[in-house]
């Protein structure tokens, strides 16, 4: 497993002046999908991805993806955790990795994927919005984005329990994007999506629009 760094520090203002991080998710059990699907491509994909909406970026991978993952990355912007790693952890582990983002936009490395101007998109409203994700013809999807607000929540994370539950506290808002890659396959819901699901249920009042 790579080493994560410690944070000792305070914890980051309300307000980062940093710019927000994509979180590359190639740890199966966290995108709901099978190895094979993150190692078909996707993961490579989403690297790419990620690059190309110029924002800082991260992989979170299990360690059957870790080959992969470094031949497009240095060892500095990889995280290795075991396969079976969940949502939570895999989120926590990425957050810790990058204390000092202004925030974490999380992308899952299996296909379709959201264009990299989604990811900045999300990214940008995390400025304003401790929560953002992106939807696409009134559909929620993904990426879902968190503000650096919710650092010491985030790195406290440990399962996809307490991911929705986190969730579920805080107002969110949709990103209106024309791009039809922010949502999972037909009849499939990957981990993200069944987050913004929770929030669908739990905070109706609280969820806003940006188009």
């Amino acid at each position: 497993m790579l080493a994560l760094r410690n944070h000792t520090g305070p914890w980051p203002p309300r307000m980062s002046t940093s710019r927000p991080v994509v979180i590359v998710l190639g740890c199966p059990a966290s995108t709901g999908s099978s190895t094979a699907a993150a190692s078909d491509g996707g993961l490579a994909q989403a690297i790419a991805c990620a690059r190309a909406s110029a924002l800082p970026l991260l992989a979170v991978v299990g360690v059957s993806m870790l080959p992969q993952a470094l031949a497009h990355l240095p060892v500095r912007d990889v995280v290795s955790l075991p396969d079976g790693c969940g949502l939570g952890a895999a989120i926590a582990a990425g957050v810790a990795a990058r204390v000092d983002a202004g925030g974490w936009v999380l992308l899952p490395a299996v296909r379709p994927l959201a264009q990299p101007t989604t990811l900045a998109a999300v990214a940008r409203a995390l400025a304003h919005h401790p929560v953002a994700y992106a939807q696409h013809e009134g559909r929620p999807g993904r990426p879902v984005g968190f503000g650096a607000e919710l650092y010491s929540e985030l790195v406290r994370l440990d399962d996809d329990t307490s991911a929705r539950r986190l969730l579920a506290r805080y107002p969110s808002v949709g990103v209106d994007v024309d791009d039809p890659g922010a949502l999972p396959p037909s009849g499939v819901a990957d981990g993200l999506t069944l987050l913004r699901a929770v929030v669908d249920d739990a905070a109706p009042r609280e969820r806003r629009r940006l188009g």
